[in-house]
């Protein structure tokens, strides 16, 4: 026989008046979570990726449209940070009137503040616009294509691993669920429990669309989408054990900041035999899948919570 605890907590997350599907823990994979927080914009989300485009002119385009959108960013200040005597530089090369030599690329580069891999891509794409040999081309397309392709499953494996190290990543999920949702960090930020700072919402925001656990309907409007997160056995592993342990430190800190009505948190401990353990271990699972069943049908929810469950030995068999 073995000494067990059982354990189960209930913490709310958020308000929500709208029905939803119920966020389990999914086999999370990624690496480099202290890279991720540069990557998604934990701090601050970057102007545009250079890695969506194929021609640089669009990327400074782009990168430009939203510095400015965000008043952070002018031609003068941009030529300041590159070192140009110009102050309207930037706006002559997107127009076309002035192109990028090798060098100016590796200034504006710096000006971009793009990683050493965003510099090297850059530079690619300043290349192509220059005149080059049919071999030339050809390999110049096979660098541009590599370095897409490794920076998407890089990008993808930091998607994962943040969604499983961050609590309101997965709560943010669910609050797209809301008739009234608003796609607007400000707002989500209020919403959850406890609050989070705005450029956290719009860093998960993008890490859901990343991993296709929120996905854009006709309307352009979000919506969750259904995808699973996985890869091998050994990442999923240990990603997973990122995402229990986050939810537990939660439901630990909810036992001070919720309110005792608005929460339930108990425990057990048992001394059980092999059949008694299986038998526990069945009713756990079917009673997580009858929570998903209510959840489903649920008409008319008004919060959104995290149920929480621990079953391990406290002694040897």
């Amino acid at each position: 026989m073995a000494t067990l605890a059982l354990t189960a907590a209930a913490r709310i997350l958020k308000n929500t008046n709208a029905p939803s599907r119920a966020t389990t823990g999914a086999s999370c994979v990624g690496a480099r979570a202290a890279h991720m927080l540069d990557c998604f914009g934990m701090s601050e989300e970057p102007f545009a990726n250079v890695f969506d485009y194929l021609d640089y002119r669009e990327f400074l385009r782009a990168y430009y449209a939203e510095g400015k959108r965000r008043r952070r960013l002018s031609y003068r200040a941009f030529s300041r940070r590159a070192g140009l005597l110009s102050p309207n530089y930037l706006k002559l090369v997107m127009d076309g009137q002035r192109n990028i030599t090798h060098e100016m690329a590796q200034k504006f580069a710096l000006a971009l503040h793009l990683t050493p891999e965003g510099t090297e891509y850059f530079e690619l794409l300043v290349r192509r616009e220059h005149p080059l040999t049919p071999k030339q081309k050809e390999k110049l397309e096979r660098s541009l294509d590599a370095a897409r392709a490794v920076h998407h499953e890089s990008r993808l494996d930091l998607a994962h691993s943040a969604y499983c190290s961050h609590w309101y990543i997965p709560a943010i999920r669910e609050l797209v669920a809301r008739a009234d949702f608003r796609e607007d960090p400000n707002w989500i930020s209020r919403k959850l429990r406890p609050q989070i700072r705005p450029e956290e919402a719009r860093a998960a925001l993008r890490v859901l669309l990343d991993i296709h656990l929120l996905e854009r309907d006709d309307r352009n409007k979000l919506r969750q989408g259904t995808a699973i997160l996985s890869t091998g056995p050994e990442t999923t592993q240990v990603y997973v054990a990122n995402y229990h342990r986050s939810m537990i430190l939660r439901g630990a800190d909810a036992i001070e900041a919720i309110p005792s009505n608005e929460r339930d948190i108990s425990a057990l401990t048992l001394c059980v035999g092999v059949k008694g353990l299986l038998e526990i271990k069945a009713l756990v699972q079917h009673f997580r899948r009858q929570l998903l069943e209510l959840s489903a049908a649920e008409p008319n929810p008004r919060q959104v919570v995290q149920i929480n469950f621990q079953l391990f030995p406290l002694s040897e068999s």
